[in-house]
């Protein structure tokens, strides 16, 4: 099957390292309905053969506003904002030589054993294309403005999310399947077909109480962004963690979440691309391709085989075409 490539393990080598396009959820400009679906389109036709696979957040509302000095108040909540399982389904479906999933879904938005049978779903259609992807939750506009309860402790977030996975990794394997928790619970659920094969699960957190050990016990890719050195550190976390719960630390995929990549031909046209950006965030890489190549070979000797990448100048393709180009070639 399609994922049997990108289920890789154990030591790195250049060969395997898999690129990935962060599809953006909402323009931060003036695009909006078919304009805007007509750029990502555009820049899935240029990723074609080229990368491995597509990635969207899971947002109800634009909140990378959030972070600019603007405040949110920077970017209007009327934005087109696109759902996250039916945008992916749609673009699986258009482009079968791509991975696809979400980075990550926010676990309280769905009921998790309908988001079981969505990712089982996506898994058959697209032939076994679908990663699932899954997060505690964090944006609280999305949970005020769409009804959702959101407790305010990170741990209860994270205690549900825990319980999503454990309905998640059951409905896969077992049919029909229940589950009582303190959160959710299921009876006689039935998830046919069942997955094949079953999508791997990346979960996405920095957390090191709590968060890195949900990755030590379940997950088979783990996402975070940051520098390399806040990344390194994380990594020791994650692998004290995985002594502790007995999991083969090798068997979980690295992945690194580049939320804004600014690459252009000099120096100072990156920087620009940079400063107009509506968000700033820790880990940002700056520079011409063989800065950016620079920047990332740390991440790739700290083991990371899968680079999820988010570009500052879409909708032009000018940085993902230099990436392609002339990134990628210094990094194999």
């Amino acid at each position: 099957m399609f994922l049997s490539r990108l289920m890789i393990t154990g030591e790195n080598k250049m060969s395997d390292l898999k690129f990935m396009w962060r599809i953006p959820a909402y323009p931060t400009e003036a695009s909006r309905r078919s304009v805007f679906v007509k750029q990502i389109s555009d820049a899935l036709d240029y990723i074609d053969g080229k990368f491995d696979g597509a990635f969207l957040d899971d947002h109800l509302l634009p909140w990378t506003a959030v972070d600019h000095p603007g405040g949110r108040d920077s970017l209007s909540n009327d934005v087109d904002t696109l759902e996250c399982m039916t945008t992916l389904s749609y673009f699986a479906a258009a482009y079968p030589n791509l991975v696809f999933g979400p980075i990550v879904l926010s676990q309280s938005y769905r009921n998790p054993a309908l988001a079981a049978k969505m990712g089982a779903n996506l898994q058959l259609l697209s032939n076994g294309r679908f990663v699932m992807g899954i997060g505690a939750g964090w944006y609280e506009p999305d949970y005020e403005a769409y009804g959702f309860e959101f407790p305010a402790a990170p741990n209860v977030r994270l205690a549900q999310m825990e319980e999503a996975i454990q309905i998640i990794r059951e409905m896969w394997h077992h049919s029909p399947a229940t589950f009582e928790g303190k959160y959710y619970r299921i009876k006689n659920a039935y998830c046919e077909p069942t997955p094949n094969p079953i999508p791997p699960l990346l979960i996405g957190g920095g957390g090191e109480k709590i968060a890195l050990k949900l990755v030590a016990k379940y997950a088979d890719w783990w996402n975070y962004c940051d520098t390399a050195e806040v990344y390194a550190h994380k990594l020791e976390v994650l692998r004290a963690h995985c002594e502790t719960v007995g999991r083969d630390f090798n068997e979980i995929v690295k992945t690194w979440d580049g939320l804004q990549m600014a690459v252009a031909e000099t120096e100072e046209a990156a920087q620009q691309i940079y400063e107009r950006s509506l968000f700033k965030r820790q880990g940002a890489v700056v520079g011409t391709p063989f800065q950016v190549a620079e920047q990332l070979k740390p991440f790739i000797d700290l083991g990371v085989k899968i680079f999820f990448l988010r570009f500052d100048d879409f909708p032009s393709l000018t940085g993902l075409k230099l990436f392609y180009e002339e990134v990628i070639p210094l990094l194999k």
